[in-house]
């Protein structure tokens, strides 16, 4: 039968072990809960930078709205206005689903 190595049966490696082992898995701020947090964190940090893109989109539309031959411009091509004596005809093409 094997014995047990002399640095297991040392009180300080025990002692070291357990802490360790309670501060990775057991504590309120383990090791699964702060990946987990800094994988929601970059996600966030993604969501953040995507809506700072389109806030400067938005701007920048915004700017070119002052101006009334784009505000016409886009009414007719991004929200469909018409004038009294004309008609608008919106052709969409589907996709084809691939199996």
């Amino acid at each position: 039968m094997r014995s047990i190595p002399a640095f297991v049966k040392n009180k300080y490696f025990i002692t070291s072990s357990v802490f360790i082992i309670y501060f990775l898995f057991l504590d309120d701020l383990d090791i699964i809960t702060i990946v987990n947090q800094k994988r929601k964190l970059n996600k966030l940090q993604g969501q953040r930078d995507l809506l700072a893109q389109n806030l400067k989109e938005v701007k920048f539309t915004l700017r070119k709205l002052n101006n009334l031959n784009y505000l016409e411009s886009y009414a007719r091509s991004q929200k469909f206005f018409k004038k009294d004596d004309e008609e608008i005809f919106v052709i969409t093409f589907e996709e084809k689903k691939k199996k």
